[in-house]
């Protein structure tokens, strides 16, 4: 194996593709040392390469013809990194076609065609690697499909989205609002121009799909994921977030409950004591909790050229060993249709929480008991009450009442929300923000071959 060569094309030379072909050069002994094999870049496939130049990819390396690329008997791996869904779905079916295993970092991709690329791929007797596509550098993917293999998975609670955590972070640190914290962030180079699919959910429901097919053996995609961004958040919820004891966190959490699996992406109040509650900044950090092994946490740097292209080379090498390829052909593994009885995807209504709720309420005498009375028809239970006392001349004053719910389940709330937000005393909407606890660890019983869940 050691005189093995591997050539392997990077398609798209932005931030990670440039970054994975840098490092292939940079390191080519190192890694052909550590892996057994010779791994060459054999191209860089874009239109432009102002980029490469800077990086020092030489021109000899860099094309705009695929097609060439893809008739290269030499070339074994090709790497998809020009991002979206249409452009880069043509790209991996090329490269399928063409008989080249495909890694790639695209999280949009897969969650939305993946297991048709899967079936494709195992047709062609290729495969399909993806672990950058969730967690930039964290080899959270890998822990799934093969370090966690011996458990049943009971939840994932994941900060995958750096964009958005650092906007909380800094929301939660300096008390500032979210669209000066969002300027901040896109100040920093930690948000692009366009933040949309950061703030509103919609990455981290890319990443959640991805991870909870690979958990849970079914196809998921990323309209199945429940999805509410942080660009509604407001400040003063934070605020409160603070005085109650929890951070707020936009939280990406699949859970097996009874009769099925629930998927949701929200932002939620977690306590200060919770693990992923120091996750600060841009970092990424997923929870995982087996069946088996209880709770492990996987943490560190969720995007950027070098943590990203890391990932990228570990699929690389792992294709290059031989080994990723027999588990990609497993029925059961990654993305393919499980056997067996599969579980169902439940609605969100179905959700049991506890809650937050803040109302703008008038300073009248009874308001308080009207809110409990229609809770309490509902047999939905107060944790807590919070009232700001208003100034002793105020006139029809607002003020804010902060109520924690006990645990209910989210579809018997709808109801008493809208009648409460009826009261000629309430000023507004009443949004829920959910509250988080720490995810009950499985005790596994070896003797009766059952976990007691």
């Amino acid at each position: 194996m050691e005189n093995t060569r591997h050539g392997v094309a990077v398609v798209g030379c932005g931030t990670v593709g440039g970054a994975t072909g840098a490092l292939l050069l940079k390191n080519a002994d190192i890694l052909s040392r550590r892996c057994g094999c010779r791994l060459e870049l054999r191209a860089v496939v874009d239109r432009t390469f102002s980029h490469a130049d800077e990086l020092g990819i030489p021109g000899s390396l860099c094309t705009t013809e695929l097609r060439a690329v893809l008739e290269d008997p030499s070339v074994t791996v090709v790497v998809e990194t020009v991002g979206g869904v249409q452009a880069a779905r043509e790209i991996v079916e090329q490269a399928i076609d063409a008989g080249k295993h495909v890694v790639t970092a695209n999280k949009a991709l897969l969650a939305e065609v993946g297991p048709q690329l899967y079936d494709r791929a195992r047709e062609r007797s290729v495969s399909i690697s993806f672990e950058a596509s969730c967690a930039g550098g964290i080899p959270v993917v890998r822990a799934l499909y093969d370090g966690l293999v011996a458990n049943e998975i009971e939840a994932i609670y994941g900060i995958v989205n750096g964009t958005s955590n650092y906007i909380l972070t800094r929301m939660v640190d300096a008390g500032i609002a979210y669209r000066d914290a969002l300027a901040e962030a896109q100040a920093e180079g930690y948000a692009e121009a366009d933040p949309t699919l950061d703030v509103d959910g919609t990455d981290s429901a890319h990443k959640l799909a991805i991870l909870a097919s690979l958990a849970f053996g079914i196809q998921i995609r990323t309209d199945d994921v429940h999805i509410q961004g942080i660009d509604t958040l407001d400040t003063v919820d934070v605020t409160y977030a603070s005085r109650l004891g929890y951070v707020v966190k936009l939280l990406a959490i699949a859970r097996r409950q009874r009769g099925g699996v629930s998927l949701v992406v929200r932002p939620a109040f977690i306590s200060r004591e919770h693990p992923l509650a120091w996750v600060s900044g841009p970092f990424n950090a997923v929870s995982i909790y087996g069946d088996v092994t209880g709770h492990t946490m996987y943490y560190g740097r969720g995007a950027g050229g070098a943590p990203t292209a890391g990932a990228v080379i570990s699929d690389i090498v792992s294709v290059a060993r031989g080994t990723y390829p027999i588990v990609f052909a497993g029925r059961e593994s990654l993305g393919a249709p499980a056997t067996g009885d599969a579980l169902h995807l439940l609605s969100p209504d179905r959700l049991r929480n506890r809650y937050y709720l803040r109302l703008d309420v008038r300073d009248t005498p009874g308001t308080l008991a009207r809110i409990a009375a229609v809770f309490a028809e509902y047999e939905i239970s107060i944790a807590s009450v919070l009232q700001t006392e208003a100034p002793e001349d105020a006139v029809n004053s607002v003020v804010p009442i902060v109520i924690t719910l006990h645990r209910t389940e989210e579809g018997i709330l709808a109801e008493p929300l809208k009648r409460i937000e009826e009261l000629d005393a309430v000023s507004g909407s009443v949004r829920p923000i959910t509250i988080v606890d720490e995810h009950p660890e499985a005790e596994f019983d070896v003797c009766s071959n059952n976990g007691v869940r």
